[in-house]
């Protein structure tokens, strides 16, 4: 394999992990730690993660508890998560907050697989344009003679089988998400 293909092959894989990332903030009916990734809260005069200040944990299917390491913290944490537009509501009760997961509506539902959709899509078009710069790298390679016309067609073609093989990922990916955004 050519050193051009390997390079885009390498790009394509971490906008696969980049959109995996991107696809774990966006919140189903069930608790999960990703939402709260991300979440910064000032402590001791700086801002820290959130993860970094309490013990994070999922008691319940619906259920987010924080348990701050010092009590002190706990006005800092529910404010950081308020600010942070997730759309959940933090009830602190002096040792720890709670997060409720509420239950999605079918609308809502709905808004977030077109979310999923668009942001799909969105990191579809990043690995074509991964691919479209290797094509014209390779084109500009054999213009300076340093690959031959055949080995050209061999790498586009090379190329293009990563593109579809990371394509394909994304959309099982994005079938398996909106499942989980549909699932009651």
């Amino acid at each position: 394999m050519n050193e051009v293909i390997l390079e885009a092959s390498d790009k394509m894989e971490k906008s696969v992990e980049a959109f995996k990332s991107e696809l774990a903030k966006i919140r189903t009916g069930r608790a999960s730690l990703s939402i709260l990734d991300g979440i910064m809260v000032d402590a001791y005069g700086s801002s820290m993660p959130l993860n970094q200040v309490g013990t994070i944990t999922i008691p319940e299917s619906r259920l987010i508890v924080v348990q701050p390491w010092d009590p002190q913290m706990l006005p800092a944490i529910e404010r950081a998560i308020q600010k942070s537009g997730i759309g959940l509501n933090p009830m602190g009760d002096g040792k720890v907050i709670r997060l409720n997961i509420p239950q999605l509506t079918e609308e809502r539902r709905k808004e977030l697989v077109k979310s999923v959709r668009k942001i799909a899509e969105e990191f579809r078009v990043a690995i074509r344009n991964i691919r479209r710069d290797a094509i014209e790298t390779l084109k500009n390679q054999k213009k300076d003679k340093e690959i031959s016309e055949d080995e050209l067609f061999k790498f586009q073609d090379e190329a293009q089988s990563e593109t579809d093989m990371y394509v394909k990922e994304i959309d099982e990916v994005t079938a398996r998400k909106e499942k989980e955004v549909m699932e009651v």
